[in-house]
Formats: structure tokens, C-alpha cells, sequence
């Protein structure tokens, strides 16, 4: 009887057979069904919500257009001010005789508040700056993100169409939706992790630091009326903060979406993100460019950007790899990209077998390949290293 028990149960757990139920493919049909519409409103608030924003920020750029403009103006009309002050200051200093030395004082004084406040609108033009470039990095990013809502809304609205149309086949459909709905989880995965790598880069660094100036810019309130002759002092180490803090935020912008891939094309992003991730983690990155290089389509460009760069961190990350390979091959109507380490390799079989555990990054390539119509081959071997070949035609692109 315990023998028999443990047999029924294996049968349970190796059942198969849906689509010879039509019951049981009706109610997986159902929950798949609602599942896409709670997906489908809840993508339409994303979308929603990142319009609103793309119009805020929109009116907020125009708004700081505007204040760069007038200190712009200002600071020129300021310029023109210092120059007309320190030709004054000059003549005075030069004519003792016609000019005395309260004039000659207020002259001086005049001059140094001229340029104090030339300083200080040249300060604010740099911010207002830095916040223009800021507001439009993200307006792309929304942009981006709303074009992507938009297409999965008709991506599921076309499924929703499609299943509640012809209820032929129901085991193949629902096969094809079991594998949406896992790259759906992996996608969700790679976004949280992306997320939480961010939260966590910007608090152990921009964050720290920001949190460090108001402290040393409250030391300095107490400093000037105490010790003012270490105000000076203060002043570079707070200029240094600000300096490490400005490296931090860049590289963490580059890391999201480095700007030279849109301004120059995909083999200048490789070569920096090549030379920054080797100054970063000590690993050689060799890069080899062969055929006549050109711009690619956008889409194509990204995808096998974001590919190299997952490459590298899974390299850094579980490789112990001490040297990377990295070949962009241009052909007429193709273009190849090879990824070869050193490094200790890995069982795919059980990479692809276990996504959620190793895997989201081989899928995330997978399906960036696949939209382009394109080819991706991974080989690995324990021991020996691990080469992942990526070949995208671009007659469709």
C-alpha cells in the first residue's frame, strides 16, 4: 500500500495531459486571460503615469531654458561690469595724486564685489546647466519607457484578441503563453535587480556624500564666525566632495544608458565601457573591430550593447576570468559579435534549466537576439572558459 501511495502521487506530479481535458484548459484559459488583463491595465497605468511625468518635466525644461538664457545674459552683462570696475581700480591705483586712498579702497572693494557676484552667477549658470541635461537624459528615459508600455499594450491586446478569437489548439497557445508569461518574470526579475543595483550604488555613494557637504556646509556656518581663517580649508575639502560626488552620478548615467552609444554608434560605447570596466575591476578587455564600421539601426545598437555589458558583469561577477575577448565583426548584411573569457565556464544545461536562480541575464540576450531576428549560440565548459556568439542581420534593420 505505501508503494502504490508513492506511485499515484508520482502520477499526480507527472501529469501532462491538459489539452485532453478541455475543463482544465478552460480555467488555465481564464486565469491566463485575467492574468493579461491585470497586466495590460496595470502597463496602461505605467503608461499613464510616465506620460503625466514626460509633460511635467517637458514644462520644467522649458522653464530652465529660460532661467539659462537670463543668467546667461546676466553673466555677460556681469562681465562687462568686472572689466569696466578693474579698469577703474587700475586708474586710481595708478593716480595717487587725483585720488586718495578711501578711493582708492572703495574702487578695490567695488571691484572684488563685482567679481564675487560674477562668480556666483557663473556658479548658478553651471547648475542650471547640469539640471537642463539632467531634465531632457530624462525625458528620453521616459520616452523610452512610454514607447515600450505602448508597444506591450498592443503586444497584449493582440494576444487578448487572439485567445478570445479561435479556441483551437489550446495546449499550443497556452504553451506559447506559459513561455510569456515566464519571460515576463524574468523581465520583472532583471528590473528589480537594475533597480536595486541603482538604489544601492546611488546610497553607498552620491547619497553619502550629499549627506557628508551638509555637514561640512553646516561645520563652515560655525567655522566663519569662530575660526575664519580655516573656512578656506574647509572650503577645497567640500569642493572635492562635490567633485567625487558629481564622478559618481556620471557613472552611474553611464552605466544606465551611456549617452556615446546614441551620439556615436555601438563600437565607441564598447571601447569605453571597455576601458572603464577595466580601470574598475582589473580585468583585460581586448577589442577587436574588423569590416567597415557603420551606424546600425537604434534597436540593433542597444541590443548588442546591452549584451556586451551583461556579458562583462557575469564575467566579473562568476568567471574569474583574467582576460576578455571581445570581436565586432561588420558584414555586408550582418553583424557579429563574439564574447570570449578564460574563466572557469559553468554547466549551461543547468543555467537554462534554473533561469530564476542563474539564468535571467542568458534569457534577457536570448530575447533581445530573437526580436532582431537574429542568432545566439552559447558554449561553456567547466574549466575552460566560455565564448557567447551573437550574429543580427541588418538588410531588416
Amino acid at each position: 500500500m505505501p508503494g502504490k501511495s508513492k506511485d499515484n502521487n508520482r502520477k499526480q506530479v507527472q501529469y501532462r495531459a491538459p489539452c485532453h481535458d478541455p475543463r482544465e484548459l478552460d480555467r488555465v484559459l481564464k486565469q491566463t486571460l485575467s492574468a493579461i488583463e491585470e497586466g495590460k491595465r496595470q502597463i496602461f497605468d505605467i503608461a499613464e503615469n510616465t506620460r503625466a511625468e514626460y509633460e511635467r518635466l517637458q514644462r520644467e525644461l522649458a522653464e530652465v531654458h529660460n532661467e539659462v538664457k537670463t543668467v546667461i545674459e546676466l553673466v555677460e552683462k556681469q562681465t562687462r561690469e568686472v572689466q569696466q570696475a578693474r579698469i577703474r581700480l587700475a586708474e586710481v591705483s595708478r593716480d595717487f595724486k587725483n585720488y586718495s586712498e578711501p578711493d582708492i579702497k572703495n574702487a578695490y572693494e567695488e571691484a572684488q564685489r563685482k567679481q564675487l557676484k560674477l562668480v556666483e552667477l557663473r556658479n548658478r549658470e553651471k547648475m542650471l546647466r547640469y539640471r537642463r541635461d539632467h531634465l531632457e537624459l530624462n525625458l528620453r528615459r521616459l520616452d523610452d519607457i512610454q514607447k515600450k508600455a505602448e508597444g506591450m499594450l498592443a503586444q497584449l491586446s493582440t494576444v487578448l484578441h487572439y485567445l478570445d478569437g479561435d479556441l483551437q489548439d489550446l495546449g499550443t497557445r497556452i504553451g506559447e503563453l506559459e513561455q510569456i508569461h515566464r519571460l515576463g518574470l524574468s523581465i520583472l526579475q532583471a528590473q528589480e535587480e537594475e533597480r536595486r543595483r541603482v538604489a544601492r550604488e546611488i546610497h553607498d555613494g552620491p547619497a553619502q556624500l550629499l549627506a557628508n557637504i551638509v555637514i561640512r556646509t553646516e561645520y563652515l556656518q560655525t567655522l566663519m564666525d569662530a575660526k575664519p581663517d580655516r573656512v578656506r580649508e574647509e572650503l577645497q575639502a567640500l569642493r572635492c566632495l562635490v567633485r567625487q560626488s558629481l564622478t559618481d552620478v556620471r557613472q552611474i548615467i553611464f552605466d544606465l544608458r551611456p549617452m556615446v552609444l546614441d551620439d556615436l554608434g555601438l563600437v565607441p560605447a564598447v571601447r569605453r565601457y571597455s576601458e572603464e570596466f577595466q580601470r574598475r575591476h582589473n580585468l583585460q578587455v581586448e577589442l577587436l573591430v574588423l569590416g567597415e564600421q557603420r551606424r546600425l539601426a537604434a534597436a540593433a545598437e542597444i541590443a548588442l550593447f546591452r549584451i556586451f555589458q551583461e556579458s562583462l558583469n557575469n564575467i566579473q561577477k562568476h568567471a574569474a576570468a583574467r582576460r576578455v575577448l571581445v570581436k565586432i565583426e561588420y558584414l555586408p548584411q550582418k553583424i557579429n559579435l563574439v564574447i570570449k573569457d578564460d574563466g572557469c565556464g559553468f554547466e549551461l544545461e543547468k543555467v537554462v534549466d534554473h533561469p530564476q536562480e542563474h539564468g535571467f541575464g542568458l534569457i534577457g540576450m536570448r530575447e533581445r537576439v530573437k526580436i532582431l531576428h537574429g542568432e545566439l549560440t552559447i558554449g561553456s565548459t567547466p574549466g575552460k572558459g566560455t565564448v557567447i556568439n551573437v550574429s543580427i542581420p541588418t538588410e531588416k534593420l
